[in-house]
């Protein structure tokens, strides 16, 4: 039985709260003993990131990675391990680095976060880096890891979160700047020389924010192309590649923020927009395995013969190909909006409950948000959880904004390709 996301924000809160606070006065004191035998700080040589839960945050930190390593540090992560794929459609991290931890059950969680402990001190992790927002279980996994140095976000007086003293280094959380920046913010703390109250006291230039491209091998990308091009014949679809647009209609997000859905009918009625305008051309409705009815249903509500339920036809893995083939995607605020940014795929990404000044994506992309006077309602002061059961922020996006923008970036690929407007 798969743990649900606010039983785990509970066990975070009732559980996680008394263990930091039992835990703090240990941690303190073996740091004051490890101070007393220090020669001064060192730089950081092995360095573990600690991101569990959010898969499109493995591609936003990779800039910060990056800095990382270019300063000579050797890079590990621990992740949940159903999110663990999301490491590999850039491969910063070595596949021998990657920790993880098992949340589909209680005691998986418990077994694996005891092993990570053993794990961590038997690769003498000297430096750790806790990406999660104010979470009170990767504080601990932080606390009790071994490492000397340990950086993470702090509240500085601030009223609850309470994480206890497990960091070293409390970074200042930035809630007006792109989450990439502070990410980057975290790395500048861990290598600093002196001491900064708070961290960290830099300007970081838009140009830092940069990511790598995805390397994608020939053959892969011909094996997704002819699985398109054999679920388009099938269909009676007529489809060259190249010749006809490529349109990716994502319509469902994590149920970690189920509030940051367009409507089913929504998006519906933005495939039949979108066929009427361009009648040539092929819509792949995407989704995971398990998210198969719920595109079916977006499908048959659009009633659009161009228009293909593509859920569960590729791999992770193989998203990057199939987004290079790929024209333009429409997508909810989640995961694909960030997987789309290591390939240059044009995106529309709808926004609600977040922002995209702190999370849009950093590729070749539009977001679309309603600006209403309660949004965004999830930040990290409220462990990115809302109290809203109605998200008009979404339903004022209407299907007449998103072609308009649909309309721009479909311009721009067709630039981009040397092909013909039509």
């Amino acid at each position: 039985m798969t743990i649900s996301v606010n039983t785990m924000r509970a066990i975070d809160h009732w559980v996680g709260v008394p263990l930091c606070a039992i835990a703090s006065p240990l941690v303190v004191l073996i740091d004051g003993v490890k101070r007393i035998f220090s020669r001064g700080p060192k730089t950081p040589k092995k360095l573990l990131f600690i991101e569990l839960s959010e898969m499109g945050s493995a591609i936003l930190v990779d800039p910060a990675m990056r800095n990382a390593q270019a300063r000579g540090a050797e890079l590990f992560f621990l992740i949940f391990k159903s999110n663990r794929a999301s490491l590999t459609l850039l491969n910063t991290v070595k596949p021998e680095n990657i920790f993880t931890i098992d949340s589909s059950s209680l005691g998986g969680l418990i077994k694996d976060t005891l092993r990570f402990l053993l794990v961590a001190r038997a690769h003498r992790i000297d430096t750790v880096i806790d990406l999660e927002l104010f979470s009170r279980f990767t504080a601990l996994l932080t606390g009790l890891c071994g490492a000397r140095h340990r950086v993470g976000y702090h509240i500085f007086h601030g009223e609850g979160l309470w994480r206890g003293f497990m960091l070293t280094r409390k970074v200042h959380y930035n809630p007006h700047i792109h989450i990439t920046k502070n990410f980057l913010s975290l790395i500048h703390a861990a290598f600093a020389k002196e001491i900064e109250v708070p961290f960290s006291k830099i300007q970081i230039p838009d140009s830092e924010v940069k990511l790598e491209q995805a390397i994608i091998h020939p053959d892969v990308m011909k094996k997704v192309l002819a699985r398109i091009e054999k679920k388009a014949a099938e269909a009676g679809i007529p489809y060259t590649y190249g010749k006809n647009r490529l349109i990716l209609i994502n319509p469902n997000a994590s149920d970690l923020l189920p509030q940051r859905r367009w409507a089913q009918q929504r998006f519906s009625e933005l495939i039949q927009a979108v066929n009427q305008r361009y009648p040539n051309d092929l819509i792949l409705i995407t989704g995971s395995p398990t998210e198969f009815v719920y595109v079916d249903k977006v499908r048959s509500v659009a009633n659009v013969k161009n228009a293909l339920n593509f859920a569960g036809q590729v791999t992770f893995t193989e998203l990057p190909p199939l987004y290079t083939l790929s024209d333009v995607m429409v997508t909810n605020d989640s995961g694909p909006g960030h997987f789309s940014a290591v390939t240059p795929l044009r995106t529309v990404v709808l926004f609600g409950p977040e922002t995209p000044a702190l999370y849009g994506s950093i590729g070749n992309s539009i977001a679309i948000t309603a600006n209403l006077a309660c949004s965004p309602c999830v930040s990290a002061a409220n462990h990115r959880k809302t109290p809203c059961q109605d998200n008009v922020c979404m339903q004022a996006i209407s299907v007449a904004q998103v072609l308009d923008k649909v309309t721009i970036q479909l311009q721009e690929a067709d630039r981009a390709k040397g092909r013909s407007a039509g």
